[in-house]
């Protein structure tokens, strides 16, 4: 899939919106983008992981891990499409952590698979437990970058849509001084 498909694909399942958000980051944005309505078709989400799981396919990846919601997803699909485990992380008293028994070896080539990075801060939680574990991160998937290139990883990145939107600090907010009403959105919701 190319760039200009990925994001039809989002404008068709309505999961590009436009308004008044706050995201999980704590920033203010005039676009989200809601992944689970794309997700929440198996066809689309297949799709979707084939590509990413090819832009990695020669980089010897031994398991896939997300963090938990989206990354679940993520990581079962894209461990399927190249033949691998998948796992995920999730917190646990507010710190990132490998649950369920999950286990990376020393030594294991892990992709890190994240559904919208925004800040990049939860690929980086799921980075420094890869690193705990003594496994080599050797790429991150994205399926959107939303954050116009400013998230930045020490391991190579690549993203299926790119897409630059503009976030605020509520403080410097204009729909916030514009009176505009705010939506929650996102699993951890501030």
């Amino acid at each position: 899939m190319n760039e200009t498909e990925v994001k039809q694909l989002f404008i068709e399942t309505g999961a590009i919106l436009e308004g008044h958000f706050l995201l999980t980051s704590g920033l203010h944005s005039p676009l989200y983008v809601e992944k689970f309505q794309v997700l929440q078709h198996p066809d689309y989400t297949a799709t979707l992981c084939a590509a990413l799981a090819k832009l990695f396919s020669h980089e010897g990846v031994e398991v896939v891990v997300g963090p938990v919601t989206g990354g679940i997803l993520l990581a079962h699909e894209v461990g399927k499409s190249l033949g691998t485990r998948a796992i995920f992380t999730e917190r646990e008293n507010g710190k990132m952590t490998l649950r369920r028994g999950f286990v990376i070896k020393p030594g294991e080539k892990v992709l890190i698979v994240e559904d919208i990075v925004t800040t990049g801060g939860s690929v980086q939680e799921v980075l420094d437990v890869v690193r705990e574990h003594g496994g080599i991160p050797v790429g991150i998937g994205m399926l959107v970058d939303r954050s116009g290139g400013k998230a930045n990883f020490d391991v190579p990145h690549k993203a299926l849509l790119q897409l630059s939107v503009t976030t605020y600090q509520p403080e410097e907010c204009p729909m916030c001084k514009e009176g505009l009403p705010m939506t929650k959105r996102g699993s951890r919701k501030i």
